[in-house]
């Protein structure tokens, strides 16, 4: 049988991954600093949560290729507190934010097109650029003070080839907001060129610290954009239930009324929206504060601690990089071996950490944290970092 390229990917199990398993199965104890689903962090959701699903309404089949009207209003509320006013109209329900990219994809690329996207980064993207037959490029973000992107980078990536420019905003695992005077010169870039904006908010509602600037943290649907601009988000992050599959895009700016004709249509081929989760939505999102406020107390409680064990360093070795919101945190630690090294000798000693070459890193001197993680796990886990490290610097002086 023959498939094709765009699936050519290498499927291999890697070393590491493989050494993670082997742990699991001996029933080893390990301690997990990569935790990423809400659902097994300690958390307590509504106990009536399902409710909402027995809604006999659900048995009416009434396909609308961008969603329920009842569903994308309350999206709408949602952006409401956000400072943001959008027309239902210009909101389309999708599973995950991994279809709403594809749409979007589809929409905006020829194969063989070109998208850029700024790392760090989600390593997803790579996947879902290759399944659409586009060609992903990009450009790094520097780190001075805190992350931002590289105006000169972006614009020597443009070509004649390139249709937008992807943003996670705010980004993960670097954690920071795009700020006001970036987003304008993003949008300055997009009109210049052409290029449409696509901004991943899924970790919009979780900023680290209470005092961040107002203006930074807005979703880019308040921000008055001049060109197409195409916001992705959903209840994985927003309310803590990645299984529950419901997303959505929300576009705004010049251009997007036949942006969403064209997406309709897509949307109306697959039409993989389901009506229970459409008659859910309202009152889930209605509940959001319940989940949101244990993991906003979860990640900052972790991320308070975290600093006060890197303060308590004898040698700082290790250092955190600023960040703004979102569920991790990056470490900065001597690049003496590559990263997927420390990782397995971390496993070794039972603590599961990401070498930072995931998120498009360098391969040496980083990994990434999860602070999601239940907080005792957490505590005891960056101690055993720390020890780690110290130890091998240690020994390297001697």
């Amino acid at each position: 049988m023959s498939f094709s390229r765009r699936t050519d990917w290498n499927t291999e199990t890697s070393d590491l991954a493989r050494a993670h398993r082997a742990r699991l199965d001996a029933g080893l104890p390990l301690l997990d600093l990569t935790a990423s689903n809400p659902t097994r962090c300690g958390f307590e959701y509504p106990s009536d949560l399902l409710a909402p699903l027995l809604d006999s309404a659900a048995l009416d089949y009434d396909p609308n290729p961008k969603g329920s009207g009842q569903a994308r209003e309350a999206i709408c509320d949602y952006y409401t507190g956000h400072s943001a006013d959008i027309d239902p109209e210009n909101i389309l329900l999708t599973t995950s934010t991994s279809e709403a990219y594809s749409y979007l994809f589809k929409l905006l690329c020829d194969p063989g097109d070109e998208i850029i996207v700024p790392v760090p980064g989600y390593p997803l993207f790579d996947y879902l650029a290759d399944a659409e037959v586009v060609r992903l490029v990009t450009t790094p973000l520097i780190y001075d003070h805190g992350w931002q992107l590289d105006p000169d980078s972006i614009e020597r990536s443009i070509t004649s080839r390139t249709r937008a420019i992807v943003l996670v905003h705010p980004n993960n695992p670097t954690g920071h907001f795009t700020s006001r005077e970036q987003a304008r010169m993003l949008f300055d870039l997009c009109k210049l060129h052409d290029l449409a904006l696509i901004v991943d908010e899924v970790f919009l509602d979780y900023a680290l610290a209470t005092d961040c600037v107002v203006s930074d943290a807005l979703t880019f649907l308040a921000r008055q954009p001049t060109v197409p601009t195409f916001v992705v988000s959903g209840i994985s992050k927003i309310l803590g239930l990645p299984q529950m599959k419901v997303a959505w895009i929300a576009a705004a700016g010049v251009g997007v009324e036949q942006a969403m004709v064209r997406l309709e249509v897509l949307a109306d081929t697959f039409l993989s929206m389901n009506a229970p989760m459409q008659r859910a939505l309202p009152v889930w999102l209605g509940q959001r504060e319940q989940i949101q406020s244990q993991i906003r107390r979860r990640v900052r409680g972790n991320l308070d601690v975290l600093d006060q064990l890197l303060c308590a360093q004898p040698t700082p070795w290790v250092t955190r990089l600023e960040a703004e919101a979102g569920w991790y945190a990056v470490l900065r630690i001597p690049a003496l071996c590559p990263d997927e090294a420390t990782a397995r000798e971390l496993l070794e000693r039972g603590v599961w950490v990401h070498p930072g070459y995931f998120f498009g890193m360098p391969t040496s001197g980083w990994l990434v944290v999860s602070l999601l993680t239940p907080d005792d796990t957490f505590a005891a886990g960056v101690r055993m970092v720390l020890d780690f490290v110290a130890e091998r610097e240690t020994a390297q002086q001697i």
